[in-house]
């Protein structure tokens, strides 16, 4: 979503917003949000500006979701931690699922499936 083009990646959010509602029942899945839901900061650099206003468009799109249009929206992150409180403390997202690294055990048996397929 994010751009080199100034305004290119809230068009772009408008589109897949207004795609999804078109072709509902859908699910929106929106892969590394930090990359634009990272927390806010007071930089004046166009990048930062753009980011900003992407996800100043998300956020206006999910808002503007009704409950009967059949649309979910899923994301993923691997840094949580940097993800803007906009994002986490809404009802944007009701549900949070962490899933964890896999344990020794786990590691091992997906080390068997793959081997097998060489």
């Amino acid at each position: 979503l994010l751009q080199r083009c100034v305004g290119k990646g809230a068009k772009m959010v408008q589109e897949a917003f207004r795609l999804a509602k078109e072709k509902a029942p859908t699910v929106l899945f929106i892969n590394e949000i930090d990359s634009i839901g990272s927390k806010r900061n007071n930089s004046d650099s166009g990048s930062d500006q753009e980011v900003h206003r992407t996800m100043l468009e998300l956020l206006t799109q999910m808002d503007g979701l009704k409950v009967n249009e059949d649309i979910r929206v899923i994301a993923a992150t691997n840094r949580p931690d940097v993800l803007d409180q906009a994002l986490t403390i809404s009802d944007r997202f009701d549900r949070k699922i962490e899933l964890p690294l896999p344990n020794e055990k786990a590691r091992e048996r997906i080390m068997q499936i793959y081997a097998q397929k060489m």
